[in-house]
């Protein structure tokens, strides 16, 4: 039980797409205890529309770049959620170690974060960070798994584990088999940088123009086949899960059937950079945009016939009717001042790829491990899906979400001990919240090959 001494209170900053399931779950677990719940954004009334009129929540006009405001929000806290852009976090991390803080969210942890560990540990608080989807149940399950496959003696050879954030087939209404369900800005640039993974006891080294194409083929029992491309760092995870010397260890994102080869179309073109701006690119049409990024010689077609050809794809295949339908090639003017060609492909696909009200999206995660047990090869699969509710409840909101509030809960009731920077791999954060989990529909299922 919580002491009653005085009001605990929990500051989340930011409460973007992934934060209904969230801001929910530590409401409901404030009724009848002395807990508040204060959310901070740049707009007040989307506040409201995620807290209502909860007696305790609290909606506050949040700027992260406000430091006297930051440091008033995060000083009035016990635990502090970011869930801002990746790049805002060090901000609210630095401050929170400062101020003595606990610090939760569910994005990348990076060396100028771990460097931070031995002054988290002297002030007596949790840095926690991967701690939603992917990363977050991802490394959880996984863990567990390994754990588990470690006490009874298996000697594990190979782990692979892809995660996607799709559409359900009964929502898939176009061609991708993909819809926004989370930051638009981070589905343009993922994988940008070179993937590390190592396959057979060999290092593989994948740049991002060959990373759509190098892709492998993931089926999953009931849902059929998806293509799934690695993620940009895979080796560092064998220090993180204790498996340093495993000959195979790949994570990967996984698609629709399809998308990746259309996807590098983009990527070939160009249209998925963010390095520049285009000079008044708010008069081109997107026809005009493409035509300025084909090499010179090919001039003797239309831009779907040229792109065709620059990428070695038939103009009549299903990558070029993809690219098609997105407007791409179409004669509308883009609109947008100052742009850079990432953020001219991502405009352009928020009108396309919008979650109607009624769709549901997907999570699909799987993860498949080789090991050796009383001398016999062998394959343990586990996999999850869950699916949303409609575009507002979304499978991407409870999975990102969950995990954050319920180890918010665990480090209240003082179930949670740890210090320093972490991310969950450590049974006592990964063994509640994935049997909590299963209460809200989130389980894996397993099966042994």
């Amino acid at each position: 039980m919580l002491s009653n001494n005085y009001m605990k209170n929990i500051f989340i900053a930011g409460a973007g797409r992934s934060s209904g399931a969230l801001i929910r779950y530590l409401l409901d677990y404030s009724v009848g205890r002395d807990i508040t719940v204060t959310i901070g954004d740049a707009s007040l009334d989307h506040i409201k529309t995620i807290s209502g009129d909860h007696p305790n929540a609290i909606p506050v006009v949040f700027d992260v770049n406000n430091a006297s405001h930051r440091h008033s929000r995060i000083s009035e806290a016990d635990i502090v959620i970011s869930l801002m852009p990746p790049h805002l976090h060090g901000l609210l991390i630095i401050d929170s170690v400062s101020l003595k803080k606990h610090f939760l969210n569910a994005s990348y942890i990076n060396d100028e974060i771990l460097s931070l560990h031995q002054s988290a540990v002297d002030a007596g608080i949790l840095v926690l960070c991967e701690c939603g989807l992917d990363p977050g149940i991802d490394h959880m399950s996984a863990m567990q798994a390994i754990d588990r496959l470690r006490e009874e003696g298996c000697e594990l050879k190979s782990f692979k584990s892809y995660t996607g954030g799709l559409i359900a087939p009964e929502s898939n209404d176009n061609p991708w088999g993909y819809k926004f369900s989370w930051n638009p800005r981070n589905v343009i640039l993922a994988g940008q940088g070179t993937a590390r993974y190592i396959m057979d006891g060999k290092y593989k080294y994948i740049p991002y123009g060959r990373l759509f194409s190098d892709i492998e083929n993931v089926d999953v029992k009931g849902y059929g086949r998806f293509e799934g491309y690695a993620n940009r760092d895979s080796l560092s995870y064998r220090h993180h899960y204790g498996i340093d010397d495993i000959p195979t260890l790949i994570r990967g994102t996984l698609r629709y059937q399809g998308y990746c080869r259309a996807w590098n179309v983009f990527v070939q073109l160009g249209l998925t950079d963010d390095s520049y701006r285009i000079e008044k690119s708010e008069d081109l049409t997107y026809r005009e945009l493409v035509r300025a990024l084909l090499p010179s010689h090919l001039k003797g077609g239309s831009e779907l016939e040229d792109v065709a050809r620059l990428c070695g794809l038939p103009v009549d295949g299903e990558a070029m009717t993809m690219l098609s339908w997105t407007g791409v090639f179409d004669d509308i003017a883009i609109g947008l001042p100052n742009a850079t060609p990432a953020m001219i492909l991502q405009k352009l696909l928020e009108e396309k790829w919008l979650l109607k009200s009624e769709d549901k999206d997907m999570i699909v995660m799987q993860h498949r491990f080789g090991f050796i047990r009383n001398g016999k090869e062998q394959t343990l699969i586990s996999s999850l899906v869950v699916k949303g509710e409609d575009s507002t409840n979304t499978a991407m909101a409870k999975t990102v979400g969950l995990p954050l509030a319920m180890v918010a809960r665990l480090i209240l009731e003082k179930k949670i001990n740890l210090k320093g920077v972490h991310i969950p791999v450590k049974k006592e954060i990964y063994e509640p919240v994935l049997k909590e989990l299963v209460d809200f529909g989130i389980g894996f299922e397993e099966f042994e090959d």
